[in-house]
Formats: structure tokens, sequence, C-alpha cells
């Protein structure tokens, strides 16, 4: 039996391309302008997947996520966003959209979506027939709509060791850099799962569908894969398992739910890494800059380990806009994005300030080492040639100001107000220079040509 999908976008031109997209691949597709009429729409027979603009005349696509989840919770709900409004996007997947799509929509991309809503939608239905799997499926839909980390990796965890009757258990999942580690662990001291997780990782094999068994430590595991559109997402290590066929029926069940949460927490960080970007650049942005100061603010306090400050700016930039346009400006400032990524470590933060300033926020970093950074961030820019790619080799340098806390500050606004105070001097001295700030009213020169 077809899927029936309903459109809802004010776009002619929109609707009738999803609809075709979404009817060649087999599905029942009723389209529809805008709010009031997919209410109407709605009304009259049921949906398997919404898939709504998110500017819509009168109202907008979470008027319509809220509607389609009050008439159905079952209901999956996609939203399609421009790049520049991804705060609604973050706020949609929290009320329980499935998926968003940035437009221009590729058709492969919206089958995908859709596909994969059908298929949850179909995995939900299945399971929730059979009465005796009311509190699993009930159990599965809290780790599907979770999207808090903190709650949902012990949450999952208890439910699998619960449904097997496991000794132990570890769970590990995914991290940003796509490798998998020790995300929680329940009958086993912190060290000791750790441990048994690092010597886990090497014996574990690709996912064929099924569980496979482990000796680590003289003990035997169980390994059940989280998977979802044929990628593991996360791995459940069970300690002396049972072997009934209904648990681990059961368990499987989870395991796919669990799967699902661990994609939409992913995509969730998607959406909000993209609040978090400046568009030019890709560097992190303002907004960013304060909670990284207040985390290692509050860091720093807990543990008296300093961080550094670096405020940059570069000299005469405007020259280069006169010379050769705006456009090889912003194509600038991406090169020195660049070069700033290439010269930190990767968990400190770089940051486009505004226009062609920026802001490095140094980890565990005292003024002895930021110094370092600062002026191999100043001879790396003193030293490349921009604009390659344009036939150009545009020289430039820049002027950097260094702070650290609690050195020179005891809280966010101090600390950038002085790595600024810092940059300002070497602006109005020779240029092309590190200066450190001090207290109370002036800054030492640390380097320049």
């Amino acid at each position: 039996m077809a899927s029936r999908i309903l459109i809802v976008d004010d776009d002619a031109l929109a609707r009738q391309l999803y609809s075709d997209c979404l009817g060649e691949a087999g599905h029942e597709v009723v389209s529809v302008c805008d709010a009031p009429e997919a209410s109407a729409a709605l009304d009259k027979s049921p949906f398997d997947v919404v898939v709504t603009d998110l500017v819509l005349p009168g109202t907008d696509g979470l008027g319509v996520l809220a509607d389609a989840k009050r008439r159905d919770p079952g209901i999956e709900v996609i939203l399609i966003t421009a790049v520049d409004r991804v705060d609604p996007a973050v706020r949609a997947m929290k009320s329980g959209a499935a998926d968003y799509l940035v437009k221009p929509v590729l058709p492969e991309s919206l089958q995908l979506s859709v596909s994969r809503c059908i298929a949850t939608r179909q995995l939900l239905k299945e399971n929730a027939l059979l009465s005796h799997h009311l509190s699993l499926f009930e159990t599965g839909q809290r780790l599907a709509t979770t999207l808090d980390r903190e709650r949902l990796f012990p949450m999952a965890l208890n439910a699998l060791v619960e449904a097997l009757g496991a000794r132990s258990a570890l769970l590990l999942a995914r991290g940003p850099d796509g490798r998998l580690g020790l995300v929680a662990q329940e009958g086993l001291a912190d060290p000791e799962a750790q441990d048994f997780a690092r010597d886990a990782l090497p014996l574990l094999g690709p996912c064929d569908g099924k569980a496979s068994d482990i000796e680590v430590g003289g003990r035997s595991f169980r390994a059940l894969y989280a998977e979802d559109a044929g990628e593991v997402q996360g791995i459940c290590l069970l300690q002396d398992p049972t072997s009934l066929a209904m648990a681990w029926a059961s368990a499987q069940f989870l395991a796919r739910h669990l799967a699902l949460a661990l994609q939409n927490l992913r995509r969730l960080s998607e959406v909000e890494d993209l609040v978090y970007l400046d568009d030019l650049t890709r560097l992190h942005n303002l907004r960013y800059l304060h909670l990284v100061l207040d985390r290692e603010i509050t860091n720093s306090k807990q543990t008296g380990a300093p961080f550094s400050v670096l405020f940059l700016d570069l000299d005469h930039f405007k020259r280069v806009n006169d010379t050769h346009g705006h456009l090889a400006g912003s194509k600038l400032l991406v090169e020195i994005a660049g070069l700033l990524k290439a010269s930190v470590r990767d968990f400190d933060t770089a940051v486009r300030y505004g226009g062609d300033e920026y802001v490095v926020v140094l980890r565990h970093t005292d003024t002895g080492g930021a110094l370092k950074v600062a002026e191999r961030i100043r001879h790396s820019i003193e030293m490349h040639r921009f604009l390659g790619g344009e036939g150009l080799a545009v020289s430039l340098t820049v002027c950097i100001g260094v702070a650290s806390y609690p050195e020179h500050a005891q809280d966010k606004a101090s600390i950038l107000n002085y790595s600024d105070r810092a940059m300002y001097r070497g602006k109005q001295s020779t240029r092309n220079v590190v200066y450190v700030a001090s207290l109370p009213a002036h800054s030492a020169p640390a380097s320049g040509q």
C-alpha cells in the first residue's frame, strides 16, 4: 500500500517539484498552499508524512507541525528551510520534527528523508500492534524522541540491560569526529569500563545485522548494534545476557530506536552548529564566543587552569577592498580563517568577531603559551601571499592583542576588553605586532617588525 504524503508550500513550482519527485517514488501525494488547507486535508484523511515549508502565509511550518502532531502524534513531519533560518529548524527538531532539509532541496535528499520517515513510522506501527510490547514501545518512543544525551545514554543502556538481564553493559556512540567511544556504563566502575571499551573496539567486526560475541578481560560480552540506514550509530556491549529469542527481539527493537535517537542528536548538532557559524568564513561567530568564554571561566574557577584570548585585527585591510574589490576581500578573509585553524589546536576556538577582526580562545594556556601562538599566527599571515587563486599575491600583516584569565581579567567582558586594547596599542605603534595586556593601564609590546 502506497504511503500518503502531504506537501505544504505556498510556492506552486516547489509544490509541483516535490509532488512529482515523491509521486515517481510510488507515494500518494496531496499538495496544499497554506496551513488552513493543510488542516482541512488532515481532517479529511490520514497521512504518513507531512513535508512543509518553514515560511507560509499567515503562519509558519512550526504551526503545521504542531497541528499535525496534535491530530496524530505518530505522524512524521519534515521541515524545509533556508540556510539563514536555522533557529526555527532547531525548535522544530525539539518539537518532534523528523528531519529538516535546506533549500534548494535535491530530489534524492527529499526521497531519502521521506523513506526514513516512512520506515520509522512503519516500525512504530508494527510494534504498537503487539499488546505485550506496549511497555517496550513506550520505552522506544522515549528513546527516539530524547534529544538530551545526558538523559538518553543511561536511559537506553538501562532499558537494554533490563531487556536482556545482563550483568553489566557498556554503550559506545559516535562522537563529533565519527569515532566510537564510551558514553555510558552499568555495573562497571569508570576506569574499568574505559579499559573494557578500549580493548573491545579492535575486536568488533562490521555490522551484519546480527549480534556478535567477544571476549574481553576474561569476560564474555555480546555486541548489539544500533543501526540506521545501514550506518552503525552505536554499539551496546552486554555481559552474559540471556539467549531467549523474544528478549533479543525486544533488545533489537530498542536498538533501532536508539539508532534513530542518535541520528536525531547528530542532526540537531548539525543544525545548532549552523547557528554558531559565521556564514562567510565558517569559523564560529560572536554568539558562540560568549558561550565558550562562559565555559572557560567556569572551568578555570573549578580547576585553576588558565586560558587566554587573542584579539586580531588585519592591518590596512580596507586597501584590499579598495584595490581588488569586496569579493576579493571576502576571499581573503576566508584564507585568514584557514591560517587560524592551522595555527591552533582542535580544542581551541577561532571566531570571526566582525569585519576583519578575529578572536582566538586558547584553552589551558597561560600568557607565555598564548604569546607563542600569537607570534606564530602573526608570522604565518605576514609570510602568506593571499588570493593566489585570483592570480594575485597580496601581502598582509596583523596586530594581535593577548590577555589571559585570571592574570589580566576575571570576567569575559574584561578579558575581551584587555585583549582588544592590547591589539589597539599595536595599531597605534608599528602594526604587524603582538602586544600583551598589562595592568593597570598600558600594554607591553611582545614582538614586531
